[in-house]
């Protein structure tokens, strides 16, 4: 993984609207294949070339979630960081991602709530200039004070 920032927290404190992180990953049929077997997610879409020809995709895809995936990466690891908390998450998939994508995941701050420490943040992912995915989610932040 490729990303813009070292990993560690930024504390709600610190934060700032307009505040935005990244990773790139790309996707591999191992990622795929380890995402199936830990989720039991084994739809054939993901797995099997000869089926997944036939669908609408015309070929394999990875599974949405998988993608998702790098978006609670970004949060956890880049923006706010280590020690902060998941409330929600809606997604919105857009196109599908294909073994050996490059996806960009970019997460930025939509709002600050000092006073019940929740950040909303708008997530996004692309594949070159496609926007493959797009949500908001809201965290607990870690503070300075309380943590």
């Amino acid at each position: 993984m490729l990303d813009n920032l070292p990993r560690g927290t930024i504390v709600i404190e610190d934060l700032e609207v307009g505040m935005t992180r990244h990773l790139h990953k790309q996707v591999t049929d191992r990622d795929i294949e380890l995402f199936a077997e830990v989720s039991t997610d084994r739809n054939p879409v993901h797995l099997d070339d000869d089926y997944a020809r036939d669908t609408i995709f015309e070929g394999r895809i990875a599974h949405g979630m998988l993608t998702a995936g790098l978006i609670s990466a970004v949060i956890g690891e880049q923006l706010p960081g280590h020690g902060t908390v998941y409330l929600g998450q809606t997604l919105k998939f857009m196109a599908p991602v294909r073994p050996g994508d490059t996806v960009r995941a970019e997460v930025t701050v939509d709002s600050i709530d000092h006073a019940k420490r929740r950040v909303t943040l708008a997530t996004r992912c692309l594949v070159g200039d496609t926007v493959v995915l797009k949500g908001e989610a809201v965290v607990l932040a870690p503070s300075r004070k309380f943590d």
